[in-house]
């Protein structure tokens, strides 16, 4: 298992949240059963479902700046993201070390076709817990705010997945809690999280599946 790392905290408390107006204004469990599907509702629909509208605004510039710095990134270098959603932290990976090589991998059928037009190309549909690469094909694997949708059998595979694709680095970052307050927020909040756990049962789970990268969490204060 390799060092928690910290790349999106900055962004992440960026956005304000009534935990509890998510709860009581609406009703959550039709709201998740929504959101899960991660269709049109989820990344471009009303903000019970998901995000409200999601896009390209520069926001995950710092974000890859980070990334890149921090593993060195260089031109002919390959990098996985899973779970690349709209392809938003690709593309600026892209600008951030030119001439990188990069591809997404995204379960939403909407999020590829609506991800960002410079990267479309570079993503394809699929799971994380069954990647359609080779071993040993990348060097950095990414997956920011995915792996905590998973089940835990099928968290175990993703994790192993990442660690069989990547010839050096990779990084994960998942929802956590520290305390109970975190955890009752994360609860109010989260409309698609499968895996509520807290850092140090997210560690034990990174370590007993023998994942071997780097490791990130976002919390809800």
């Amino acid at each position: 298992m390799g060092k928690r790392i910290d790349f999106t905290a900055q962004l992440h408390s960026a956005t304000k949240r009534d935990y509890v107006a998510r709860v009581v204004e609406h009703d959550k469990a039709e709201s998740s059963a929504v959101a899960s599907q991660f269709g049109a509702e989820y990344w471009d629909g009303d903000r019970r479902y998901g995000y409200g509208g999601y896009t390209y605004d520069g926001r995950w510039r710092s974000v890859a700046e980070a990334i890149a710095g921090h593993y060195a990134l260089s031109a002919g270098d390959r990098v996985l993201d899973v779970g690349c959603g709209k392809g938003f932290l690709l593309y600026e990976l892209t600008q951030a070390v030119p001439g990188l090589e990069v591809a997404g991998l995204d379960i939403s059928a909407y999020a590829i076709e609506h991800a960002k037009e410079e990267v479309r190309p570079f993503i394809q549909h699929g799971s994380a817990v069954r990647l359609p690469y080779d071993d040993s094909s990348f060097d950095c694997v990414l997956s920011l705010g995915t792996l905590h949708n998973l089940g835990v059998s099928d968290l175990w595979s993703a994790l192993r997945e990442i660690d069989r694709v990547s010839r050096r680095d990779a990084y994960v970052m998942v929802e956590s809690y520290r305390n109970e307050r975190e955890k009752a927020n994360l609860l109010y909040w989260q409309l698609t999280c499968r895996s509520f756990y807290s850092t140090v049962d997210w560690e034990w789970i990174f370590q007993t599946a023998g994942y071997g990268g780097d490791f990130g969490y976002i919390f809800f204060e």
